[in-house]
């Protein structure tokens, strides 16, 4: 039965089955949920099915029936049924109508021990369930064939699911699931429950072993359940669970444990039947028997022999006491236990447990007295027990000192001879308290411990990849608000006392974990672990990488003058410091310092002399350095009588080249290019860049119309051009007195063309061409023109194309 407000794992409480039927009968399959107003959707070969002449749909309520009228061979396959996520698959089976198979029940509850009890029924296997399914007659859960030929689970992650069992005690079985390991990066994790919360990794030994394997040709994950030596308490229900990173899926399955029942007992009508003297009677045929006597009190020995053997081993007990695991637990253990079992009070219940002591002396009121400690889960009830030596006697019960009075449905009082019986129903916290029944002058006592559900993972946690000194929080939702949770660190608790580095955070379901600066120290595997479950996920923390995007140049500054250092990085968030001569640069009114964005800059009004030195910006957390130089340029003025003033100089291009025209320069398209043209000149002269940008069409010069020769040789050419003058980005003119530098940071195609540079000051001029290419990757030709077919030859040819990449073109393939 699911825990009050808990959803059940699986949508169906009844199952449709297969069935065979013969031709031309009506076939009907019928599924209960748990719930009214569940959408239901049935299918066939993964179609859903409509309404119409050959398939009719019912609703009432809870209840949903499929009928296909009309059966023929054609109807035959797999179908199945859907409700949310639960899916169940069944099989219709046509046969001839001589050869008419009535469609099987559902298995009927274990036959008494009259009826050879132990031996698996050879009923029709039931549908093969998404949550459970139809038990193995070999001892095996596993519905699908091993190998990788299992048909693929349209709905979760398991290929295929742990069905129901039945095994003989003594026995064993294996339950098997597979789970498809194509689309996972790293092996799911699975788990083994029994009931509700009871973890079978914690119970591994002689009779129980979890393996698993992994088979490469299919990339399917096998887990098995292997149970051997079988015993009653092993019957029950059994959840398994996988979980990868994103998905969780479960199923339940049941394993039915029978007696094992010796040669003799097989034949039920053998235990009662006395032969004859003469070597027994024969039997003639099933419904008549010769006339040996019927022996009863051989049959009532039996029984008795019987009832003693099933005496002896009784049905599986109550959940694990936590009271007698604390009695017997070093004091060490206790806080781990009562995490494990949902204690909340752990003060409180040590303290009770201490006070409670055992009553050896002979009662003259009692025959049986009450345990000295019950346990319960919330929201189920418990029933105390005690049996008195006077029948009539009358008795009271008391909570906590206080005599407990009937309250509707909440207590209920029986009295069955001796027997005097209090029922507590829907148990809560108000519940778990100290119980006395009082006859007469003596009493006797018991604690009931009412024990929280456990709590599940609603959401689980998620990997984070993270750089070094970001914020990392991890989030889990539970079950229960306020629950009480741990949280690792590589299988490491991390405790309250670590808050310097972790901070922990309730939000009502939500559990957080907090780290506000990451460290490479901090990268692991992080777990939130609660008393139903636990979520794993991995923090991986990366070093920063910081790109340059421009470093900072060495200056050459005068006296009086501005200077300023400028870089720019990747990351906008990076700090940094500037030093001057390998010491921290302290900012003041002549020298500042700013960060905008990626850009870091230095600015020092007012150069001295003094200013002279080397530079540097160093990014905080890289192992990095920038460094530039600043010169520091002196001018001097010395009296010249004015007969020994020289006179002025024409400004002067210094290039080491035949005549005006300078040869190409070439560049690797992503390079960098730099262009250092030296100039000289007195006055200093003004130096100005420009590109021809494009190339007009020729115009005619105007020749006579008689003149000879060809006319073309005196057209015009009309150019445009870009003046260049940013000191500043890709692009970019540095000038000084004896030079101008022209810089492209990664040379483009773009930049290929005829650059000219031109010096002037008052007594002259002059000018040069430089003509830069850019090498980088052809564009394709133009389109081939095929002609002069023949039977086994044609002519293709083809434009070379518009741009050349800067070199000519040799050939093309």
């Amino acid at each position: 039965m699911p825990e009050p407000g808990k959803k059940p794992v699986s949508a169906f409480s009844k199952k449709p089955r297969s069935v065979e039927v013969a031709a031309g009968s009506p076939a009907v399959f019928e599924a209960e949920t748990e719930r009214t107003g569940v959408k239901v959707r049935w299918q066939r070969g993964g179609n859903d099915i409509s309404a119409s002449d050959k398939f009719g749909l019912t609703a009432e309520g809870t209840r949903h029936t499929l009928t296909v009228w009309d059966v023929g061979h054609a109807d035959q396959g797999s179908y199945a049924v859907i409700a949310g996520s639960s899916k169940v698959k069944f099989d219709l089976k046509v046969v001839e109508a001589a050869e008419k198979v009535e469609p099987v029940p559902s298995p009927a509850p274990a036959p008494a021990p009259a009826e050879a009890p132990g031996v698996p029924g050879e009923a029709l296997a039931s549908a093969t369930e998404l949550e459970g399914g139809s038990p193995s007659p070999e001892g095996s859960s596993s519905a699908a064939p091993d190998g990788p030929g299992a048909p693929d689970d349209p709905i979760g992650l398991f290929v295929t699911r742990p069905q129901d069992g039945e095994v003989t005690m003594g026995g064993s079985i294996t339950f098997s699931a597979r789970v498809a390991g194509a689309s996972l990066l790293k092996p799911p994790i699975v788990k083994w429950f029994k009931g509700k919360w009871v973890d079978l990794s914690s119970k591994i030994g002689q009779h129980l072993q979890l393996h698993d394997s992994y088979d490469r040709a299919s990339k399917v994950y096998l887990f098995e359940l292997h149970i051997t030596d079988a015993q009653a308490t092993f019957a029950g229900g059994y959840r398994c669970e996988v979980s990868t990173k994103d998905k969780f899926d479960s199923c339940n399955f049941n394993l039915t444990v029978h007696e094992a029942i010796g040669p003799g007992d097989l034949d039920i009508r053998s235990a009662f039947r006395r032969t004859s003297l003469a070597g027994g009677g024969r039997r003639i045929s099933d419904s008549s028997e010769d006339s040996g006597i019927l022996d009863f009190s051989s049959l009532l020995k039996k029984r008795d022999s019987f009832r003693t053997q099933r005496d002896s081993k009784l049905e599986a007990p109550a959940e694990e006491d936590v009271w007698e695991i604390l009695r017997q637990a070093p004091a060490s253990e206790y806080e781990r236990i009562a995490f494990q079992h949902g204690v909340t009070d752990l003060r409180g219940m040590l303290k009770r447990l201490k006070g409670m002591k055992r009553d050896e002396r002979k009662s003259t009121a009692f025959q049986k007295k009450l345990q000295p400690a019950y346990q319960v889960s919330k929201g189920h009830k418990i029933r105390l027990t005690v049996e008195l030596a006077d029948p009539d006697a009358e008795v009271k019960w008391l909570k906590n000192g206080q005599e407990i009075q009937m309250s509707g449905s909440k207590y209920i009082f029986e009295s069955n001879g001796a027997k005097r019986t209090l029922t507590i129903s829907q148990c809560s916290l108000a519940d778990d308290a100290a119980y006395q029944c009082v006859v007469g002058g003596e009493k006797c006592s018991t604690e009931l411990f009412v024990k929280e559900p456990p709590v599940l993972i609603m959401r689980p946690l998620e990997d984070q990849l993270v750089m070094v000194g970001q914020r990392v929080e991890f989030e889990c939702e539970v079950s229960e608000e306020g629950a009480q949770v741990k949280w690792l660190k590589d299988g490491v608790e991390l405790t309250r006392e670590e808050t310097f580095k972790y901070r922990f955070k309730k939000d009502g379901h939500r559990h957080h974990l907090i780290i506000n600066e990451a460290t490479l120290e901090d990268a692991g595997h992080y777990a939130l672990r609660t008393s139903g479950g636990q979520s794993l996920a991995e923090l991986i923390v990366q070093e920063k990488k910081l790109e340059v995007y421009q470093s900072i140049a060495d200056l050459t500054v005068g006296a009086k003058d501005q200077a300023v250092f400028k870089c720019e990085v990747s990351d906008e968030n990076v700090r940094g410091v500037w030093l001057k001569n390998g010491k921290e640069l302290v900012p003041d009114s002549r020298i500042k310092v700013s960060h905008i964005g990626r850009v870091h800059k230095l600015t020092i009004d007012d150069v001295t002399p003094a200013d002279e030195a080397d530079y540097s910006f160093v990014p905080e957390g890289f192992a990095c350095n920038l460094s530039a130089k600043l010169h520091f340029m002196e001018v001097k003025i010395d009296f010249v009588p004015r007969q020994a003033i020289c006179p002025p100089e024409p400004p002067k291009i210094h290039l080491d080249c035949p005549g005006r025209t300078a040869d190409t320069i070439v560049v690797v398209a992503g390079n960098k290019l730099r262009l250092d043209v030296p100039i000289s000149g007195d006055p200093a002269p003004t130096v100005v860049w420009q590109k021809t940008v494009t190339q007009g069409k020729k115009v005619p010069a105007g020749p006579a119309p008689d003149a000879p020769g060809d006319a073309g040789a005196a057209d015009e050419w009309v150019f445009d051009k870009k003046l260049l003058c940013e000191t500043e980005g890709r692009v970019r003119v540095e000038t000084t007195k004896d030079r101008s530098i022209f810089t492209v940071e990664g040379a483009e195609k773009e930049d290929e063309g005829i650059y000219t540079v031109t010096v002037k000051n008052p007594v002259g001029e002059d000018q040069v061409n430089l003509t830069v290419k850019v090498i980088d990757v052809p564009d394709a030709p133009a389109a081939p023109k095929i002609s002069n077919v023949g039977e086994d030859s044609c002519t293709v040819q083809w434009e070379p194309p518009a741009y050349d990449g800067g070199q000519p073109i040799l050939g093309t393939e």
